[in-house]
């Protein structure tokens, strides 16, 4: 057994900008984290040429802000553990950023100047907590403010620059701010109160806290179905919201107006899920098509209800935004290419100098009958290379979350190291409709191992993967499912590699962030002292004692998420019974932002399954 706390973790050497920009010996799995990405970059709606995003020039993933108009960039965060949580006020005159204490999601907003200057506590009076959505008002002096903590459960407040903020939302269960209207009137409030954290409710608040609407399909059906706010129209006087519903088995888009009720079904009959933006002057809306792995966009008149097609290449695309000109901006990769920002008006949007990131090899995809319907896998391989390869299933978080046809280091960098790569869209995947998505109640993670099961039989009945060298291996919910399937499938599996992983359910109850309590509450049916039984079947731990295969787990210490406690409950467990396993601690919260970092977690993965598997 090895442990390591991480202290040896490279700070961002002097070095690191000379070899991004020349690259040197660098192997190809290095330069794909190295390269410079960019988000798609957010734009202030009164003032367009102004815009926010995140990027890892420097090496670590920070805020950044963007003057269209003069081509200027410039640094606004600069944290040793990077940030990513920012919002541009709709003036275009501050960003606000979320300021937690090395990546354990507990914190303050804080604001700094476009311009730049000095950071300001942005909401004075608020202790810190963990954040619950935010809104930004037109008038540059009002916001709308989410906070989560494991004692008020959600609390939201309107917070106005020199007053002291009003409480005008407070519920044990989980909720989170929507929208604020374009003249600041009206909120909209994504709760559950009825106890489903999988399925929101909707309510429109005025500034006061009274309520002016609420739209709920969680009553009266056997099935509770979600709701979730895209958007206010960016229109002076507009009272409808674009909201997201589940109606017909899938995500797809209505236009409700919160004044009159009056609700306007699109019926767009696209398969897959839909979401939608409005156009800057409300006449449209940008539709988000995406099904089976993939992404597309369309345009959708509201007067005329036509859909037509946004031409884009093939693969995913992972947000998109309508300028004041009504070009679209769109984030485009595939996993053979790398992610770039394009626009519908020509070429690329952000082009960030230094290193260009190597492609990979792209996807194939594989259905598998399983046990409860098709399964949808994405597979890599080496070019040209016959199996039966050594393999690794590279299993998705959230659960609610997807493995699509996007460009990923992760499997890229087993791929060059000649590795076979396999994704799983299990039952709790996205994409593939509600019942696909709601079908891991109850029986949580092993559920999801059934569907792993069968595409492995399907890997190596196909020749594809050597059943002697099979790798497990996730983060966070992929990481939970490694260890469980490590457990539960002790024969089938030749290694296990768990990142930021939940090993001890109970545990891990008590100690997470109380949104993830009401999520894991949904999803086996109580807390573990309601259901005991329920928790201690998908319960890693359970089954540690059946732990066959070496076993590497890394874990962030200040993780909000997958908390160290439970961990170290896990790794205990391996210890007393003399377990082959490994485990690194590094000092941040649910995965790093810091490239050398992330970098050197790839590695001792990689270095881990050479020494155990041998080539």
């Amino acid at each position: 057994m090895t442990e390591s706390n991480g202290s040896d973790a490279p700070d961002r050497p002097d070095q690191t900008e000379r070899v991004v920009e020349q690259g040197g010996d660098m192997p190809d799995w290095e330069k794909r984290f190295r390269a410079p990405r960019v988000s798609l970059p957010e734009w202030a709606q009164d003032a367009p040429d102004r815009s926010l995003f995140v990027s890892n020039a420097t090496g670590t993933y920070e805020l950044y802000a963007w003057d269209r108009s003069t081509g200027e960039q410039r640094q606004v965060t600069d944290r040793p553990n990077g940030t990513t949580d920012g919002v541009l006020s709709p003036d275009g005159e501050w960003i606000w950023w979320f300021d937690d204490k090395d990546g354990d999601e507990f914190g303050v907003w804080r604001r700094q100047r476009f311009s730049g200057g000095e950071d300001d506590l942005a909401a004075p009076g608020l202790d810190p907590s963990y954040p619950a959505g935010l809104a930004l008002g037109r008038d540059g002096r009002t916001a709308v403010v989410g906070r989560s903590t494991d004692e008020d459960g959600t609390t939201i407040h309107l917070v106005r620059t020199g007053e002291p903020p009003v409480e005008i939302y407070r519920h044990r269960e989980s909720a989170g701010v929507g929208d604020l209207s374009h003249d600041g009137s009206l909120i909209a409030v994504e709760h559950t109160e009825h106890g489903d954290a999988m399925h929101s409710a909707l309510r429109v608040l005025r500034p006061d806290g009274t309520v002016v609407a609420e739209l709920d399909d969680t009553r009266g059906g056997t099935e509770e179905l979600g709701l979730e706010v895209l958007g206010f129209a960016p229109v002076a006087g507009d009272t409808r919201l674009l909201v997201g519903h589940q109606r017909r088995g899938r995500w797809e888009p209505l236009v409700w107006d919160v004044a009159t009720g009056e609700e306007t079904d699109l019926a767009l009959e696209l398969p897959g899920d839909v979401s939608a933006e409005w156009y800057p002057d409300g006449t449209g809306l940008i539709i988000a098509h995406g099904f089976e792995a993939r992404g597309e966009l369309f345009r959708y008149d509201l007067a005329e209800r036509r859909l037509v097609k946004v031409p884009t290449p093939r693969g995913a695309v992972s947000g998109a935004t309508v300028r004041p000109d009504g070009s679209v901006e769109y984030l485009w990769s595939s996993a053979a290419e790398p992610p770039v920002v394009r626009s519908t008006a020509g070429g690329v949007v952000l082009d960030p100098p230094g290193m260009k990131s190597p492609g990979s090899v792209p996807v194939e995809d594989v259905w598998v009958e399983g046990p409860g319907g098709r399964i949808h896998a994405l597979v890599q391989k080496p070019a040209g290379a016959t199996g039966p390869l050594p393999t690794v299933f590279d299993i998705h978080g959230g659960p609610t979350w997807h493995d699509s046809d996007s460009f990923a280091a992760g499997p890229a960098a087993w791929v060059d190291h000649g590795y076979a790569v396999v994704r799983v869209n299990y039952r709790g995947s996205t994409g593939y409709g509600r019942a696909w998505t709601d079908a891991l109640k109850h029986r949580v993670g092993l559920i999801e191992l059934e569907d792993i099961a069968a595409v492995r039989a399907w890997a190596i009945g196909s020749g594809l993967a050597d059943p002697a060298r099979l790798v497990l291996t996730g983060g966070s919910w992929g990481g939970y499912l490694t260890l469980l399937g490590l457990g539960t499938q002790p024969d089938a599996w030749a290694l296990g590699i768990a990142v930021v992983p939940v090993a001890d359910y109970v545990t891990a109850y008590h100690d997470e962030m109380e949104a993830l309590k009401a999520m894991d509450r949904t999803l086996l049916g109580g807390t573990p002292e309601e259901v005991p039984e329920r928790f201690e079947a998908s319960s890693p731990i359970t089954y540690v004692d059946r732990v066959k295969a070496p076993v590497y787990i890394s874990a962030g210490v200040n993780d909000p998420r997958c908390p160290i406690r439970q961990i170290e409950n896990y790794v205990q467990r391996l210890e007393a019974r003399g377990a082959v396993h490994e485990v690194y601690r590094y000092d941040a919260g649910h995965g790093s932002l810091v490239v050398d970092e992330r970098i050197k977690q790839v590695r001792l993965e990689l270095d881990f399954a050479r020494r155990h598997l041998g080539g």
